[in-house]
């Protein structure tokens, strides 16, 4: 495949994992809590799965248009803090490798519920003041990860027994 082929089909997975995303966060499953506008999904579970596939960059932007998209879809006031924090999810997580899941992406969720907890709760604070971030935070925050990490697993772990990966070729050009 040439560089710019592959850039084109790298743009192109990345605007159906961000359709997935908001997909995922916005509708499927989206349970309201708080008094905030927070809730809960399994969005961040497809910027996982995108993290193990997609180079990088383009896990970042999947994760901060769909996570974005969502939030302007359904808690507007979020926007912004959610493009930045789903844009550094991906972080933990390698795409190197030929499966979805391996040592490093089954802790990778866990360091992503603390960039996403500690974001959030910055965000929190901002918005509504330190002592409603530090009341309403951790719960909510803790179920949302949780439930994402399971799902990606879950995903990864059937992905890899078709060996998925492989079959999406993605290149880092």
């Amino acid at each position: 495949m040439k560089k710019t082929d592959s850039r084109i089909y790298n743009i192109t997975l990345t605007g159906i994992f961000a359709a997935l995303i908001t997909i995922f966060t916005a509708y499927i499953g989206h349970i309201p809590v708080g008094v905030h506008g927070g809730y809960v999904h399994f969005g961040d579970g497809l910027i996982y799965l995108a993290a193990a596939i997609l180079p990088t960059p383009y896990a970042m932007a999947a994760g901060a248009i769909g996570g974005g998209l969502a939030d302007l879809l359904t808690a507007p006031a979020w926007a912004i803090a959610t493009i930045i924090i789903k844009a550094l999810l991906v972080l933990p997580f390698t795409n190197k490798g030929s499966t979805i899941l391996n040592k490093r992406n089954y802790i990778a969720p866990i360091i992503a519920y603390l960039i996403s907890h500690t974001g959030y709760f910055i965000a929190e604070a901002v918005m509504f003041g330190i002592k409603t971030a530090l009341l309403s935070g951790l719960t909510g925050g803790l179920v949302q990860s949780g439930g994402s990490m399971v799902f990606f697993i879950l995903l990864g772990q059937a992905l890899d027994k078709i060996s998925f990966k492989s079959k999406v070729e993605v290149t880092n050009g």
